[in-house]
C-alpha cells in the first residue's frame, strides 16, 4: 500500500508539473514550434530520478510503461537541426495539417540498452540505427539529424531514464528514435518544419510465447512491400497496412505473418516486424535486400557473428519450396532478438522445424545477447557505453 501512494503521488506530481509547463507555453508568444512537449525542461545531461523504478521485472513484456524523460529537437525545411533538450515524457501537440497525420511522412527506430553484470548501461551498434534513420529520412524527403547528434540524443534519454533499465535478465530498455513531419501542409508535399524525438520503455519478450517456438502463417492475399516502394527503409507507413493480416494470422492461432515478394508471390521476404533465415546443414540463408526488405541491425549482426562461427552465409532469393528441406528457421529483430520458428503454414500445410537439440540460432543468439549485455568481450567495437 505505501508503495502505490508513494508511486500515486509522484504521478500526481508529474502531471501538476506537466499541466504547469503546458500553460506556459499556451501563453508564452516564443514557443512557436508545432510540436512540443507538455513537460517540464531539464538541463542536458539531467540523470533522471533516483528513486527505483515501480516495475514488477519479472513480468515485463512488450508494452509501453511510461517512464520519464524524452529528447526533443526540431528544424525547419532545408535546414539543419541544432540543439534538442530533454524534457518530461508526455503527449505533443500537432497542427491537424501536420504532414506526418495527412501523408505518413516519418520515419523511426529500435534499439535497446541493456545493463551489465557489472552495472554498466550498454547501446548496441547505435550508429547503424543513426545511419538507416538518414538513409530512410533522404527517401522520405526529411531533414535529419546527423549520426552524432543522433547518438547524443540517444544517451542523454537512456541516461535520463536509467532507473527504467531492467536488471541483468529481466529485460532491455527499448529506444524509440522517431523523426516526424510536424509542420502543417495541405497540398501534398514535403512538410516545412521537422521534429526528432526519442522516448524510452521496458521491455521484455516482444511474443507472447516468450522463448518458445513460433507458428508462422504464409500470406498471399496481403504483400508487405513492393519494387520501388519504401519497404527498405523504417516508414512508419509500412506497418499499419500490415496489421489486418497480422489480426488474420493470430485469429488462427499463429504467432505473426510471413510475407512472399509482391510479384511472383514465390520468394520469401520478412514477417511483419523482423527478418527471416532458414539454415540447412552448414549453410544459413536470408532473402537479400533488395529495396523491399528492411537492413536490419540485429540481421547483420547475425550474419557477421554466423561467419565469425563458422556457417557459411547466403544472401539471396529464398524460395518457400525450401522450406520443404530446412532444418531451421529463425527471426532477428531489434524487438524480438533471435526467435525460433517452430512451424510454418502454407497453403493449409504445417511444415515443422527442429525445436530442440543444438540448434544454431541458440548458438548465435547466446554470442549476440552476450555482446550487447558485456558477457562477452567486444572486439568488434559494436557497443557504446553510456556514463
Amino acid at each position: 500500500m505505501a508503495i502505490q501512494k508513494s508511486s500515486s503521488i509522484r504521478n500526481l506530481l508529474q502531471s501538476l508539473r506537466a499541466a504547469s509547463f503546458s500553460s506556459m507555453i499556451a501563453n508564452d508568444h516564443r514557443f512557436t514550434s508545432h510540436a512540443y512537449s507538455s513537460a517540464t525542461t531539464q538541463p542536458s545531461g539531467y540523470c533522471g530520478d533516483d528513486e527505483d523504478a515501480d516495475v514488477n521485472w519479472d513480468k515485463l513484456g512488450f508494452g509501453l510503461t511510461q517512464t520519464d524523460y524524452m529528447y526533443v529537437m526540431s528544424c525547419c525545411k532545408d535546414q539543419s537541426f541544432l540543439k534538442g533538450r530533454l524534457c518530461r515524457y508526455a503527449n505533443i501537440e500537432l497542427s491537424p495539417s501536420a504532414g506526418v497525420l495527412n501523408y505518413g511522412q516519418g520515419v523511426y527506430e529500435g534499439m535497446k540498452a541493456n545493463r551489465t553484470q557489472d552495472g554498466r548501461i550498454l547501446l548496441f551498434r547505435a550508429d547503424q540505427n543513426a545511419g538507416r534513420m538518414r538513409h530512410g529520412a533522404e527517401r522520405m524527403c526529411m531533414p535529419s539529424p546527423s549520426i552524432d547528434q543522433f547518438i547524443d540524443a540517444v544517451k542523454e534519454t537512456v541516461s535520463a531514464n536509467k532507473r527504467w533499465i531492467p536488471p541483468p535478465g529481466k529485460g532491455s530498455l527499448y529506444v524509440r528514435p522517431m523523426l516526424l513531419g510536424t509542420g502543417p501542409i495541405l497540398g501534398l508535399a514535403p512538410a516545412p518544419e521537422y521534429t526528432f524525438l526519442v522516448y524510452v520503455s521496458p521491455v521484455g519478450y516482444y511474443f507472447k510465447e516468450g522463448t518458445a517456438p513460433l507458428n508462422l502463417y504464409i500470406e498471399e492475399e496481403y504483400v508487405r512491400a513492393s519494387p520501388g516502394g519504401a519497404g527498405g527503409v523504417k516508414s512508419i507507413t509500412n506497418y499499419a497496412p500490415v496489421m489486418k493480416a497480422i489480426a488474420k494470422a493470430k485469429d488462427r492461432g499463429f504467432s505473426d505473418v510471413l510475407y512472399l515478394d509482391a510479384i511472383n508471390k514465390k520468394y520469401l521476404e520478412e514477417v511483419s516486424s523482423c527478418n527471416i533465415f532458414i539454415v540447412k546443414g552448414n549453410v544459413i540463408s536470408t532473402p537479400a535486400t533488395n529495396g523491399t526488405i528492411l537492413e536490419g541491425v540485429t540481421r547483420k549482426s547475425i550474419i557477421e557473428i554466423a561467419k565469425d562461427h563458422g556457417y557459411q552465409v547466403e544472401e539471396r532469393p529464398v524460395a518457400v519450396d525450401e522450406l520443404v528441406d530446412a532444418d531451421e528457421v529463425f527471426c532477428t529483430g531489434t524487438a524480438v532478438g533471435v526467435a525460433l520458428v517452430g512451424s510454418i503454414t502454407y497453403r493449409n500445410k504445417r511444415i515443422e522445424f527442429r525445436s530442440e537439440g543444438r540448434l544454431v540460432c541458440q548458438q548465435l543468439y547466446s554470442t549476440l545477447v552476450g555482446l550487447q549485455t558485456g558477457r562477452i568481450e567486444d572486439k568488434k567495437g559494436w557497443t557504446l557505453e553510456i556514463n
